[in-house]
């Protein structure tokens, strides 16, 4: 079935307002791109939160958790569309999902929202966590045969069975026309039933069918937030927060199989304060064609008493071997900002190896590290590096500040999300995040928002990223046994 799409243009900032979009000029700033339209009594509205984003070519399509419950999940999963490089966008949301889904589905909620495109079938995917209250989890894809216009009912990427229970899928194609396996696409996600087991399945004809679930050779546990990713030459590499630290495993023949993880760096974390659900250092990871892997997450290893969180960063051209943890220059160190929840892009699928890689990142943080529930003030911010994150340009202040008692409440605090992204078109850079204002008539004001950056160069000397100052006396985060992030 159709829905009717609203359409979003970037040289204005919109408010809907009883259905009609009112502008105000401002060429860069936060611009709503979706907004949440269910009245369910399960879910709190108006929320949207969790997003991810996709972009290929001049195409770039942002999905969100939309109508979110407090136990897991939410109404259903929104998704906002823009085919010509942010100019404009339309949005709706999934059909065949939740019972409050037009046509309505089986599912009970949806979580977990992640995008990607398949250029060899033409078909962009949306995979979700679709939830029963009584029962097992499923994952789920939905896709489009239309440039992400319209989207049809979901197949079932993976059923679970009585011992499972699923948590953090995601998705990703290989685009490398190159590649022995382009068009093949991988969906991840891990088996809190069974101690955080990584499972990882493929489809080889555009996500209309799903093989079945795999795991590492070392059957590996203790597992969350995989994120895969592709190299030119097809070996799909899987970045994830693991019992030892951030982790990485690959497959080399086309996820016919998965080797043994190795590590790529322990984690130091410090849980930011006044009961934001940000329970998890988990990474975010994107690829260029050729390369390399780049994978970012938050860690509290070069601030004294690990009082705060910095962003920090490693990359790979073979997902093997690793380089140094980098710390991204956002604020002094000591300073007491606290950054958290990273979602970094790499542009250009076409550059060659010897150019260095331009990096974006958006991410939320706290002003002052050290507050309460009453305190805290949530921004979203936003830098770029235009040489493979040696030096960053000065921080910019995208949303914010927000009181927490504006966010979507879960069994796990406030929510934002469990993850943000950014993603490249062209020279421009687009987070994508969850902002809100003021509850207003008994309804929160979280919706979807986005910016477009220009992040391919900047004026002045920059902010060098560094390895050097890294202490090595705190407890290291590990992954709990049966830890999930309720959905």
């Amino acid at each position: 079935m159709r829905r009717l799409l609203a359409v979003f243009t970037v040289s204005t900032v919109f408010a809907l307002v009883a259905g009609i979009v009112v502008a105000a000029p401002a060429l860069a700033a936060p611009m709503q791109i979706s907004e949440d339209p269910y009245t369910n009594p399960q879910s709190q509205h108006k929320t949207q939160v969790e997003p991810d984003s996709f972009a290929f070519g001049s195409t770039i399509v942002a999905v969100v958790q939309t109508g979110r419950i407090f136990g897991g999940g939410a109404a259903n999963i929104g998704w906002a569309t823009s085919t010509n490089g942010g100019a404009s966008w339309v949005h709706g949301f999934l059909p065949g999902t939740t019972v409050h889904a037009t046509p309505p589905g089986i599912y009970d909620a949806i979580s977990d929202p992640a995008v990607a495109y398949d250029p060899k079938h033409q078909v962009w995917m949306i995979s979700g966590l679709a939830i029963r209250n009584t029962g097992a989890n499923d994952v789920l894809t939905s896709r489009s045969t239309n440039g992400g216009l319209t989207w049809g009912n979901p197949v079932v990427t993976a059923a679970g069975d009585p011992l499972s229970f699923y948590d953090k899928n995601w998705i990703t194609c290989d685009t490398s026309f190159s590649s022995p396996f382009y068009g093949n696409c991988y969906t991840q996600w891990d088996d809190a039933g069974r101690g955080n087991l990584m499972r990882m399945s493929t489809s080889i004809d555009g996500g209309l069918t799903w093989g079945p679930p795999k795991s590492t050779a070392n059957n590996e546990t203790g597992t969350i937030g995989g994120q895969p990713v592709v190299l030119a030459n097809g070996t799909v590499v899987v970045p994830f927060l693991g019992n030892t630290g951030i982790k990485a495993f690959r497959s080399t023949d086309g996820g016919g199989t998965w080797t043994v993880p190795v590590t790529v760096a322990n984690v130091f974390y410090h849980t930011p304060a006044g009961g934001i659900r940000a329970p998890l250092p988990g990474p975010t990871a994107e690829v260029r064609i050729p390369g390399p892997v780049v994978v970012a997450w938050s860690d509290c290893r070069f601030e004294a008493s690990c009082t705060a969180n910095d962003i920090v960063m490693s990359s790979s051209t073979n997902g093997t071997t690793w380089a140094p943890v980098t710390r991204i220059p956002l604020d002094p160190i000591g300073t007491g900002v606290d950054h958290f929840l990273p979602g970094i892009a790499i542009q250009g699928q076409t550059l060659a190896a010897s150019v260095a890689p331009h990096l974006a990142l958006g991410y939320y943080y706290y002003p002052v590290a050290n507050c309460t529930s009453a305190t805290c003030q949530l921004d979203v911010g936003f830098s770029f590096s235009a040489n493979g994150g040696g030096v960053w340009s000065p921080p910019q202040q995208l949303a914010g500040p927000m009181t927490l008692s504006w966010l979507a409440n879960t069994s796990q605090g406030r929510m934002v999300g469990d993850y943000i992204s950014t993603s490249y078109v062209g020279p421009n850079a687009f987070p994508v995040f969850a902002s809100a204002t003021a509850p207003a008539g008994g309804l929160f004001q979280e919706h979807l928002f986005t910016s477009q950056q220009a992040a391919n160069s900047f004026v002045g000397p920059g902010l060098r990223a560094s390895s050097a100052g890294a202490n090595s006396g705190f407890r290291q985060w590990r992954v709990r046994p049966g830890l999930t992030t309720a959905n």
